[in-house]
């Protein structure tokens, strides 16, 4: 019952949050976008006997990530990207916990698609990033990084818990890439919600990989 609550309390501060990016209602935004990852965070405990703690200071770190890319300036953006770094960092250390064996073509091939990713999107913005280049060249390569080996673990285990993350990780990449091109290329409205939409969706879809994982160690 108490799981259910929080997966309702989840899936209606995401749609408020989505809701108010729609409209333009700043209220509704800045109550609102703060607490996805908090609503996640509880359907999380909410969701498993034992916690990862891993895991939970990757939904505090995206948290802070959410507040400060919430503000206009260079600053406020610098901490934000710091704090999903951070996240991402401990997301690929969880993942690389998972892999058991690797192989050279295993590595090869996930290394390519999201290294061809990466390089399209920097070509794309580098004229436009200024002195930002270096923290956004750093924090796409971890990000692909976090890609590269779910891929391996997914290429290696077929598992459900792997394709949940996989495609988590491709998700969150898209909406980190929409979010550079909308801020430092592009500016469309459209992205706005895109952006959320596609973060909400890629955070939802590792904490079920998450919950899977914590089933699997129970048994």
């Amino acid at each position: 019952m108490i799981k259910k609550i929080a997966l309702f309390a989840f899936i209606l501060v995401s749609a408020l949050d989505l809701i108010g990016i729609i409209f333009k209602i700043e209220g509704l935004l800045y109550v609102f976008k703060p607490f996805v990852m908090l609503a996640l965070l509880f359907l999380y405990t909410k969701s498993v006997s034992e916690t990862n703690k891993w895991y939970s200071t990757v939904l505090i770190f995206s948290f802070f990530g959410d507040v400060f890319l919430m503000y206009s300036g260079q600053l406020p953006f610098k901490i934000g990207l710091i704090s999903f770094l951070i996240a991402h960092i401990i997301f690929i250390k969880i993942v690389i916990h998972r892999i058991k064996k690797v192989s050279f073509l295993n590595i090869l091939t996930a290394i390519i698609p999201f290294g061809i990713f990466l390089s399209l999107l920097i070509f794309t913005l580098k004229d436009s990033l200024g002195e930002l280049l270096v923290h956004v060249l750093i924090y796409g390569f971890t990000i692909s990084m976090f890609g590269v080996v779910s891929l391996i673990n997914y290429i290696e285990t077929k598992s459900a818990k792997s394709i949940w993350m996989l495609i988590g990780a491709i998700v969150f990449m898209i909406s980190d890439a929409l979010l550079a091109i909308n801020k430092f290329y592009l500016p469309k409205e459209i992205f706005g919600v895109l952006i959320m939409g596609t973060y909400i969706i890629a955070q939802y879809l590792i904490y079920r990989s998450m919950v899977l994982d914590t089933e699997k160690s129970s048994n």
